[in-house]
């Protein structure tokens, strides 16, 4: 059943962003389906499209492995663009934290997101991660790591909402009842 709060516009893109296992995947998935006429665009495609000379995602990025990430969300801000154009609501979905949301945030000029940050406790942020088939983390400090770069150096952008105790509907629900707080200034879209 598709809910749209009528008195908030939509943002034609909304970001889902947030560190690994922090239910992006399924959260976009499940927004998407609530909305008319929309796309869920997974960054990560453009990453496993790479057949020969793909470079892991690690914490520590080699100077490949940050060409191939930049490629990536450059090949996804252009593609959701593409799809706005053609009258589509795109719910993009990508790890981008640290000081990349702000640049890739920039390259949607001149659309404006609307961005949700997923920002579970890191031990449910471990415990997802150790219940799917791949997994991101290879210890617990890592998850910390990842979390301490989401809290502490992530530009406080759009709505954060810890889904540590939710279940992706209501998840969903939270992010459809507060777009008017994932909108972003035009500051931060250009």
């Amino acid at each position: 059943m598709m809910f749209m709060p009528t008195n908030i516009p939509c943002p034609n893109i909304i970001l889902i962003t947030g560190n690994m296992a922090s239910g992006k995947s399924s959260v976009a998935q499940a927004l998407a389906e609530r909305l008319p006429k929309s796309v869920h665009l997974r960054g990560d495609l453009f990453r496993r499209m790479i057949i020969n000379g793909r470079t892991e995602m690690t914490f520590n990025l080699s100077a490949e492995a940050h060409q191939q990430l930049l490629l990536r969300y450059d090949l996804a801000v252009t593609t959701a663009k593409r799809y706005v154009q053609a009258g589509f609501t795109v719910i993009y979905q990508d790890v981008i934290i640290g000081v990349a949301l702000r640049d890739v945030l920039a390259s949607f000029y001149p659309y404006q997101p609307g961005v949700v940050v997923l920002c579970p406790r890191p031990d449910v942020v471990e415990m997802r991660d150790q219940a799917r088939q791949k997994t991101g983390y290879p210890d617990r400090a890592s998850v910390e790591t990842f979390d301490h770069i989401l809290r502490s150096e992530t530009p406080h952008i759009g709505y954060w909402l810890d889904n540590s105790d939710l279940s992706v509907i209501k998840t969903v629900e939270a992010i459809l009842h507060h777009f008017a707080e994932a909108a972003i200034s035009q500051s931060y879209a250009k």
